[in-house]
């Protein structure tokens, strides 16, 4: 039983990791849309994400982490999945050129 409820527990987990995901994901095809350099789009996502980790620290009880840190990290990485981080890389680098 023990293992079945800490399956279930960590699935939701990943369900609250996913939210940020799509939301960020949306976010980003939004900012696309607006008259703004894409270069900027991983980002604004990765910013957001990371705050939209440190939020859900606060309000969802069930959230993976306890602590500031890991949640803008999991908010974070979480943005940059929307994104792709290696599109990050080729925007930066064509920023630079």
């Amino acid at each position: 039983m023990a293992s079945e409820e800490r399956m279930v527990h960590m699935d939701f987990d990943m369900v609250s990791v996913a939210a940020i995901t799509v939301i960020v994901y949306l976010l980003g095809v939004a900012v696309k849309a607006m008259p703004i350099d894409n270069k900027w789009i991983p980002v604004i996502c990765g910013a957001v994400g990371g705050a939209l980790g440190v939020l859900g620290m606060f309000i969802m009880p069930d959230f993976p982490v306890h602590d500031v840190l890991n949640a803008a990290a999991i908010g974070i990485v979480s943005g940059f999945a929307a994104t792709g981080v290696n599109q990050m890389g080729k925007q930066l680098k064509k920023g630079a050129m």
